[in-house]
């Protein structure tokens, strides 16, 4: 099987990008696992999948596979590639379009100045929701928010649980750069409290309109940035009374400005075209890779 791709990356998190509305895209987990590899496929954090609106309501589907080849409910910075693919591919010529993910409807809008905005939805703050699982755990508050305490070998961590489309188990650290994300970032991300894994995040507090973040993703590890992380991570830090309505996320890989004033969350960043090429698949995953320029 040969399929187009195009690579692209935002604020740093990378995609391997497939247009399933002019060729058909149909691949097992281990074909999307082949993809991700960074040595011997294209190499990325996420696969975005591109499908034809599947209602009257929405313009395309937006799917995504983590590196480890399970489709997941939401991608952030992925949205604002699938905007910028969507119109670079001649699929569309909207400034923004309307998608439907696992995780609900969001709609990202180009803007003048080459960056794009998300509307992410409304933040799901009910533990069950989440899904997390408080049984017999004791919330602490903290403002507006409930903090809960999770059982780690080094010790409880208090965390705040949101869900973007997608889990979130949010911490507030004092330096992002020392925080043990590659060590503790793992137990979070598969403990029992979650049934359905989560996305760790190491919030640092800078200033009341600025924060550090470091997120450990579900099926894929560290990234440079997670825009679902970043908007988990500003929600928590707003309702803890840590954090105004517009702030700046630094990440690993680059800016990104999130506003949330109750409702909707609005995430703006980059997203960017790297390269475009041709991939051979085998029904074992094997992948044999051709570049095909440059951007």
């Amino acid at each position: 099987m040969r399929l187009k791709f195009t690579k692209m990356q935002g604020a740093g998190n990378d995609f391997v990008v497939l247009d399933g509305v002019r060729q058909r895209v149909a691949l097992a987990p281990e074909q999307w696992r082949a993809l991700a590899d960074r040595h011997f496929g294209v190499g990325a954090d996420q696969m975005l999948l591109v499908e034809p609106a599947d209602g009257p309501d929405v313009d395309f589907v937006y799917r995504i596979f983590n590196a480890d080849g399970a489709e997941v409910e939401q991608c952030g910075n992925g949205a604002r590639c699938f905007v910028r693919f969507v119109r670079d591919q001649g699929l569309t010529d909207k400034p923004s379009v309307r998608v439907r993910t696992m995780g609900g409807v969001i709609e990202p809008r180009m803007q003048a100045d080459g960056r794009v905005t998300v509307d992410m939805g409304v933040p799901v703050l009910e533990p069950a929701r989440v899904p997390f699982d408080a049984a017999g755990l004791a919330g602490r508050p903290e403002g507006e928010d409930l903090l809960w305490p999770l059982a780690l070998p080094g010790g409880e961590r208090w965390i705040s649980v949101v869900s973007m489309g997608n889990p979130h188990a949010v911490q507030v650290v004092d330096d992002v750069d020392t925080a043990p994300v590659g060590t503790e970032g793992p137990l979070v991300e598969s403990h029992a409290r979650f049934p359905r894994r989560v996305n760790a995040g190491f919030m640092q507090v800078v200033s009341r309109s600025r924060v550090r973040l470091r997120v450990f993703e579900r099926g894929v590890g560290e990234t440079l940035a997670c825009g679902s992380g970043a908007c988990a991570a500003v929600v928590a830090g707003i309702r803890r009374g840590l954090l105004d309505a517009r702030v700046d996320v630094e990440t690993r890989g680059g800016v990104l400005t999130l506003e949330w004033h109750g409702a909707s969350v609005m995430m703006t960043g980059p997203a960017v075209s790297v390269f475009t090429g041709e991939i051979e698949l085998d029904g074992s995953g094997a992948a044999d890779a051709a570049p095909s320029g440059a951007r």
